[in-house]
């Protein structure tokens, strides 16, 4: 009851405020005249004030009202009227808002309030307007009292689901409706209820979750004859729908069905609505092609038909509109994001075009200058992500041309000079191609309105340079800079100088190798990218005077990794979002993160530097930080108890310092954990059993090069999400768990991905990263981010594990590494070794084990690396296309083995493969190179040749020739 009369109250004062004229008042957010001779009442000017202070005015629209010296007279203020006779707000009475005609309240937020009853009671309006008021609640179906209403707009707001659209029918003068967002997903008849309002011109129901029209028995009969503009985007529509739209040929003029479920062909319906001039389908699953019945379209000025499936070639697509009228309307052509091939068609006859989008279809060919010389009017052309080749045509006839896209093609050669004389281009992007040659001042001579730059190459081998003399001042001033791998170097390019208000800058491997200039950070204020990685530029930040404006605190993305930068991290770093300063010579301490203005931190990697002391025990405030490298330094002491208040950390890398101490068992709070990697340090104690139990989303866990010890806990075989699991090089005994084919990601078959990214929603957008790790990889260390999602290993290497191989191990079919090395591992290699069929290394090396070696073990096809050196392994190695592909080496130690690689034959004549232990093994020979019968045949001799050299060759003896050889 109390939050209902706050809402009359609300909803009485913005009235009474905003009323306009006695009679026909009219409400509105828009600026009037404040030439008024009334003086408004102080009492009332009070009240306007409170009111104000309620409201949650985030667009400034009452900036007007205050309490300052110009502002006493309230009449004057934007959207009050005052008597002039008595200074009073026109009409205070309750009553007296019968009168009122015209309400629009768009953008004014009510803070979840719900619409009151008594609107219900405002039976004079004719406009009323509600967009985007954060009004929530029960969906207000008394407006269907508004009888005279002609327009009314209640779209952008979290109204519950409406029940149903019965009131709807009353505004029988409804020309204007707009319920977007609405949720309609239960009212099954809303098709029948729009077309009961026989006035009605303009329906947009954006966003409502429309369920498809029943149509068997819908009547046409009241419905309107001049709708003219229909917006039904996102929604769960089919193609049922065109059938509703049929009765609308002649009067539709704008059809907007983007982001539905329409399927199949474009329908023959909609080349017979004459008077269509905007017709958007894009985002649908739309096929092969327009119908012929589009030369009916003279009319046409948009057509967007992007992100379906269309194929085909353009050229027959080109051919339906130039046999048209429509070649002559039409302004915007947007085939974006669909399969189409071929090359591009001459479009010199679509005259008035002035938005042309191509991008991300798979057309090739060249670009032909000739095909676009008499598109004046054109203002975006967008070529983007296709197969185009050839070099840059000269287009200087596009002379209305303001967006230029061509990036992600494979076009080659130099950009010609005469792309600086289209002097309306506001944006470039060639980039993601393969141009080369020399960029100078003449390419920008009159891009005075240029604003957004992108030359980046597909790799660093680019081969543009940028020659621009040392006193250049461009005539443009950029928003984005991007240049990556373009060279620009040595020294820093001095016309930066002259940019004023860039926020994004890209000038990564430019092969700058300066000193950070004093005048460079003063420029990015306002910046909110920046990447200078991959240069060699020197310097200290305690030369510099770093500060950035309050509007880029926590957004900034700074990226100077891969230079010479040396000397201490100043604090003001820590105002930014994602920092990276890995790979240089940083020093000191990392007391940075203890200022508060860290809180906005949500990346940061310091790996590969010389910092040194301890992490200071002041991470609380790191709340929103979700990436922390701190790998490859100088850091000691213990791993802070505070790290366990950086809740939202899903990466931690701390590899390669002299951290000391157990875990902290605070980090159990951490269970967004995804990567752990400590390896490298003198970390020491038992694995805690929390590990496994707290940490359940863990992909990634390195504990390697340290000295913990202990035996394993069962624990870990609850990380069921983990694809790289690094104990070696530890302290670990006792026995390796049974449980392990509980690690599901290991032990069920599905598509990997390729990498391991984050994905961070934010206010302010999605923001991404993909980890990164370096381990020893079939015995050489390698580092990996664009496919660490593909490997999937167990290293164990290097403990004191005791007692045999469980063979609960051979469940992790996706495993791709084992290795057991190193250990005082005994028993026999389980038979069932060959269900790993996505082995590519194993290293069983340096233990006990003893037996025979599976003949399973040949049939990995991908094992490419293998030790089994040093062990009590003995009899004969079986014969296969893997086993004796590999260096002798692997089977070294063994004195009790026989058989290729080996020098060491098999002399026992009556010695076989042993074939006891392998379970559901029908063909129990391998049928290349090896066959026994009751001696060594040439068959084996010939596929094992290629082992030896010759004189090896020559000490082989057969021993007996069987029957069938002679």
């Amino acid at each position: 009851m109390q939050r209902h009369g706050m809402c009359l109250k609300l909803f009485l004062a913005i009235a009474l405020l905003l009323l306009q004229c006695i009679q026909g008042g009219e409400v509105s957010r828009n600026h009037r005249d404040a030439n008024v001779t009334g003086r408004c009442i102080e009492k009332e000017r009070q009240a306007l004030l409170a009111f104000k202070r309620g409201l949650v005015d985030e667009s400034n629209f009452l900036s007007s009202w205050g309490s300052e010296a110009q502002k006493q007279d309230c009449c004057r203020w934007i959207g009050v009227s005052c008597s002039n006779q008595t200074g009073k707000l026109i009409s205070p009475k309750l009553i007296e808002l019968q009168h009122l005609h015209h309400l629009d309240l768009l953008g004014i937020n009510f803070n979840g309030s719900q619409i009151p009853d008594f609107i219900g009671s405002l039976s004079n309006l004719i406009y009323l307007g509600l967009s985007d008021t954060n009004l929530m609640g029960k969906f207000p179906s008394q407006v269907g009292n508004l009888t005279n209403l002609q327009h009314l707009d209640l779209s952008f707001n979290s109204f519950t689901n409406a029940e149903n659209l019965d009131w709807l029918p009353l505004l029988s003068s409804l020309r204007y409706l707009d319920l977007s967002l609405v949720n309609l997903n239960n009212v099954f008849n809303w098709v029948e209820v729009i077309n009961k309002l026989s006035e009605l011109t303009h329906l947009t129901l954006f966003g409502c979750g429309l369920p498809s029209p029943i149509l068997s028995t819908l009547s046409y009969i009241n419905s309107s004859k001049s709708l003219a503009s229909i917006d039904l985007s996102s929604n769960p529509l089919s193609t049922s729908i065109f059938l509703w739209l049929s009765n609308y040929n002649t009067s539709l003029v704008d059809l907007y069905l983007s982001d539905n479920l329409l399927a199949g062909s474009i329908p023959d319906v909609l080349g017979h609505m004459s008077s269509l001039a905007y017709l958007s389908l894009s985002n649908n699953q739309l096929e092969r092609w327009v119908p012929h019945s589009f030369v009916s379209l003279c009319s046409l000025q948009s057509l967007d038909l992007s992100s379906n499936i269309l194929s085909g070639q353009l050229s027959k697509f080109v051919q339906i509109l130039f046999s048209t009228c429509a070649q002559n309307s039409l302004e915007i052509l947007d085939l974006s994001l669909n399969d189409l091939t071929g090359s591009l068609p001459d479009l010199t006859n679509l005259s008035s075009l002035e938005v042309l989008r191509l991008n991300h279809n798979t057309f090739s060919g060249v670009i032909s200058g000739t095909y676009f010389s008499k598109l004046s009017k054109l203002q975006v052309l967008d070529f983007g992500w296709n197969d185009l080749a050839g070099s840059l045509p000269d287009l200087t006839n596009l002379s209305s041309l303001e967006e230029f896209y061509l990036y992600n093609n494979q076009l080659s050669g130099g950009i010609p000079e005469s792309i600086g004389l289209l002097s309306k281009l506001q944006d470039i992007d060639f980039s993601m191609n393969s141009l080369e040659g020399v960029i100078s001042e003449t390419h920008f001579s009159k891009l005075s309105k240029l604003q957004y730059l992108d030359l980046s190459s597909q790799n660093s081998s680019n081969s543009l340079v940028l020659d621009i003399h040392a006193d250049w001042i461009p005539p443009f001033q950029l928003d984005s800079i991007i240049l990556p791998s373009c060279k620009m170097g040595p020294y820093f390019p001095k016309w930066l100088q002259t940019q004023k208000k860039f926020s994004y800058l890209d000038i990564s491997d430019a092969g700058i190798s300066d000193i950070l200039p004093s005048w460079f950070l003063s420029l990015c204020r306002n910046v909110e990218f920046m990447n200078l990685t991959g240069n060699q530029i020197r310097g200290s930040f305690a030369d510099l005077t770093l500060e950035f404006s309050d509007s880029s605190i926590n957004k900034l993305r700074l990226d100077l990794s891969s230079n010479k930068l040396e000397g201490p991290i100043p604090s003001v770093l820590s105002r930014a979002l994602y920092l990276d300063l890995s790979n240089n010579n940083l020093s000191g301490s990392i007391s940075f993160l203890c200022s508060s203005a860290a809180i906005g931190l949500l990346f940061l990697d310091l790996s590969r530097n010389n910092v040194s002391g301890e992490v200071p025990d002041c991470l609380t405030h790191l709340e929103n930080l979700v990436m922390l490298d701190l790998s490859y330094n100088a850091l000691s002491g213990k791993i802070p108890t505070t790290i366990g208040s950086v809740f939202q950390i899903q990466t931690l890398k701390l590899r390669s310092n002299r951290f000391v101490g157990q875990l902290p068992s605070s980090l159990k709070n951490c269970t967004s954990l995804v990567l752990v990697d400590v390896g490298d340090n003198k970390l020491s104690g038992p694995i805690p059993k929390w590990l496994g139990v707290s940490l359940k989303n863990l992909v990634i866990l390195m504990l390697s090069s340290n000295h913990f010890n202990g035996s394993l806990p069962a624990q870990i075989c609850h990380l069921t999400d983990i694809q790289i699991l690094d104990f070696s090089m530890n302290n670990f005994s006792g026995s390796i768990p049974k449980c392990l084919n509980n690690l599901t990601t290991l032990a069920q078959k599905g598509k990997s991905s390729m990498e391991i990214t984050h994905f961070l929603e934010r206010s302010d957008g999605t923001t991404t990263y993909e980890d990164d790790e370096t381990f020893v990889w079939k015995g050489r260390m390698y580092s990996y981010k664009n496919t660490l999602g593909l490997v999937k290993r167990i290293d164990l290497s290097s403990n004191i594990l005791t007692g045999e191989i469980p063979s609960e191990i051979t469940h992790l079919v996706e495993l791709v590494s084992l290795n057991l090395s190193g250990n005082q591992l005994t028993g026999q290699i389980t038979p069932k070794i060959g269900n790993l069929q996505s082995l590519e290394a194993l290293d069983l090396s340096r233990n006990q084990i003893e037996g025979r070696i599976p003949t399973s073990l040949a049939r990995i096809d991908r094992l490419d690396f293998l030790d089994l050196s040093l062990n009590n392994l003995s009899g004969e190695i079986p014969i296969g296309t893997q086993l004796q592909s590999f260096d002798s080496s692997v089977y070294a130690g063994n004195p009790l083995l026989c058989g290729p690689p080996l020098k060491k034959m098999c002399v026992d004549q009556n010695v076989q493969t042993d074939l006891s232990n392998r379970e559901d093994d029908k063909d129990e020979l391998i049928t290349w190179g090896f066959h026994q019968y009751g001696g060594w045949v040439c068959s084996w001799i010939l596929g094992s040749l290629r082992h030896f050299d010759i004189q090896e060759v020559m000490e082989i003896r057969i021993l007996q020739v069987p029957e069938w050889f002679k």
